[in-house]
């Protein structure tokens, strides 16, 4: 069964902590020093804080899923919407080991879908997201010129948008 995924950058996490808490009627499932999780069965959510310096509000939303298959159903879905699809695979985020792909929405949201593998010690590293901005057409790479490659969808996810610059 999937679940709705939403993370949040807060300023004060002790606060947001308590305001949370009390609007959900629980305390956090999981509660670091720069983090916090609720895992709610109703509504059907994984709600997660943190206070790590991003900007303040909505950072991204997420679909999770508990197997493997349901993995591969929503990633099949991603390749439908359009846009880029960042294949991050195996890593350690928010504290959890996780095997996930990105993509942004037309207005530039991140989302992510992922299944959680097991938890982790460290809050782990953030992905290189800047490839699934809605402004540019390619996922960054660019030609000598300055102009923007086109995406070429016969390459994998993680390969480069382009190589070098055919012969005029």
């Amino acid at each position: 069964m999937k679940r709705l995924h939403l993370h949040v950058s807060v300023e004060d996490l002790p606060r947001s902590i308590h305001f949370y808490s009390a609007l959900f009627g629980a305390a956090p499932t999981v509660a670091k020093p720069d983090y916090a999780k609720w895992m709610l069965d109703d509504p059907r959510v994984n709600f997660a804080i943190s206070a790590r310096g991003a900007s303040l509000g909505v950072e991204h939303l997420g679909i999770q899923v508990e197997t493997t298959d349901e993995l591969r159903d929503v990633y099949g879905r991603l390749k439908q919407a359009g846009g880029r699809v960042f294949e991050e695979g195996a890593t350690t985020c928010c504290y959890a080991s996780s095997e996930k792909s990105w993509i942004a929405d037309p207005q530039g949201l991140k989302w992510e879908t992922f299944l959680t593998t097991g938890e982790s010690a460290v809050y782990g590293d953030d992905p290189a997201l800047d490839a699934l901005k809605s402004d540019t057409p390619c996922c960054a790479p660019t030609t000598p010129q300055g102009e923007c490659c086109p995406p070429k969808p016969e390459l994998p996810a993680k390969a480069p948008c382009c190589g070098a610059k055919e012969p005029a």
